[in-house]
């Protein structure tokens, strides 16, 4: 009995001790955070040390990050190191994925990129037509899709945005003739996809997107040139009061998050 009591007493101080999250090896910390998503990651990375140094393993953000990320390093971001943008090269695949994560200008600022975010307006300013007969906007893009399905939106408005009294608001006063003929949306691929679209713009003081077609990547690290157009070629009437911003290319199962007429 004293012996056995003996081993009682000088077992207690280790009996006591209890596991913390500290104590979680890091590499078990890696492991967790491969099945999660990015948010969760970067909430859970300000618990302790280990779980911070966990969230910049590389082998955690290599997961996260598209197929073709290495051509969309090369395309945006080195691009953006040559025309002087003061940022200092990154190696870490976190830092690469929080950057490609913010839209990104390249091609001298006429084209954007992003994984995955949303922004209000893409650029600095919009096209506007006040008043012309025919109207014919075309655009092409050569680029390293990771493979998928993508679709491809016109952001267009009927009505000129104006501010009154302080406030954002959209006058229409020189919108007409966009309901006599239907606008054709187009687009092709250089592996020769097509896809067309016809449609009246009747949906005046917001912003629509108007789905031009989808099309279907399948080869990883192979750049596929994407033309499309907007046309309405008609000289019988003249027509007015357009907003034209953007063309959105975003993954197929992702075109849901836009507003869009088809």
């Amino acid at each position: 009995m004293g012996a056995a009591s003996s081993s009682i007493v000088r077992s207690e101080p280790f009996a006591g001790k209890l596991c913390g999250l500290e104590d979680v090896p890091e590499n078990c910390i890696t492991a967790m955070f491969m099945y999660m998503e990015p948010p969760e990651i970067c909430l859970l990375a300000r618990v302790n040390k280990s779980f911070h140094r966990a969230s910049r393993s590389d082998a955690v953000w290599e997961d996260k990050l598209p197929s073709n990320y290495k051509f969309l390093v090369r395309r945006i971001l080195e691009d953006q190191q040559q025309v002087g943008v003061k940022d200092k090269l990154i190696y870490r695949k976190k830092e690469i994925y929080a950057r490609l994560c913010r839209p990104n200008l390249f091609d001298a600022g006429t084209k954007e990129a992003w994984l995955d975010k949303r922004s209000g307006k893409v650029f600095g300013s919009i096209t506007y037509l006040r008043q012309i007969w025919w109207l014919e906007a075309v655009g092409k893009i050569r680029f390293e899709f990771a493979p998928g399905k993508y679709s491809l939106l016109f952001k267009i408005q009927l009505g000129k945005p104006i501010r009154k009294c302080g406030r954002k608001t959209c006058s229409l006063d020189q919108v007409h003739g966009w309901d006599i003929k239907p606008v054709r949306f187009q687009l092709s691929t250089s592996d020769g996809q097509c896809a067309m679209s016809e449609r009246h713009l009747d949906e005046s003081g917001r912003w629509v997107y108007h789905h031009a077609g989808d099309f279907v990547v399948e080869n990883q690290n192979s750049p596929v040139w994407v033309k499309f157009s907007m046309l309405q070629i008609d000289c019988t009437h003249t027509k007015g009061g357009l907003c034209l911003d953007c063309v959105i290319i975003c993954p197929f199962e992702y075109r849901g998050k836009y507003k869009y007429s088809d």
